[in-house]
């Protein structure tokens, strides 16, 4: 991933949030027969590893783990993201001399990835993913609640993958490399949009905001 020095995010603490709250991302891996992309939820153990250990699981049917990866394996992580106008820029009537972009995060980990079917270890991954996205709910439903007999049947049918985090890459472009007019004007622009998206992306841009 390209990075322009403003932009970079090296921070642990951001970057562990940034993949927690992706919620869906995509694993990428190499091949013989090209590259195989696959979208899934992760949850991430960061007390494994340097990086962290990425878990996951994919569709038996997925012939993306019957292949041989060559080399490390990547997961994309995308946080928010808004197309910005250069219409919003206080710099626009000054001199003309601006272009459209596109704000957003992401977040790039690499590693090798292992793909297990040991049912043990399968019933971990699902349990723990269950309870990372049921936990907020009113009611959650656990993986306990389904007849044990129906569980077991179920993880036949899907593969699991571990990927420990050897490298990592984050990057945010929230308009900081503009003046701060220019921020400030992208963010209004941002906030005034219908797209809930764009709103959450307008909180993100780094303005003096009024307290």
């Amino acid at each position: 991933m390209y990075i322009p020095p403003a932009f970079r995010e090296d921070d642990p603490a951001i970057l562990r949030l940034i993949m927690r709250d992706a919620r869906l991302s995509t694993l990428v891996t190499a091949t013989a027969g090209g590259l195989v992309a696959t979208p899934l939820p992760l949850f991430l153990d960061e007390a494994e590893g340097p990086h962290g250990t990425l878990y996951g699981h994919v569709a038996k049917a997925n012939p993306q783990w019957r292949a041989p990866p060559l080399g490390e394996a990547l997961v994309i992580f995308s946080g928010p993201d808004a197309y910005v106008t250069p219409s919003w820029y206080a710099s626009k009537p000054e001199h003309g001399k601006v272009v459209p972009t596109w704000n957003y995060i992401a977040v790039h980990a690499y590693g090798p990835v292992e793909f297990f079917e040991d049912p043990a270890r399968l019933l971990d991954a699902v349990t723990h993913l269950t309870e990372l996205h049921e936990g907020r709910r009113d009611e959650p439903w656990a993986v306990s609640d389904a007849p044990d007999q129906f569980i077991q049947s179920q993880l036949k049918g899907i593969v699991g993958l571990r990927l420990a985090i050897s490298r990592i890459e984050g990057k945010r472009k929230m308009s900081q490399n503009r003046p701060q007019a220019d921020r400030a004007g992208v963010a209004a622009g941002l906030l005034g949009s219908e797209r809930e998206s764009d709103r959450e992306v307008s909180a993100l841009i780094p303005i003096e905001r009024d307290r």
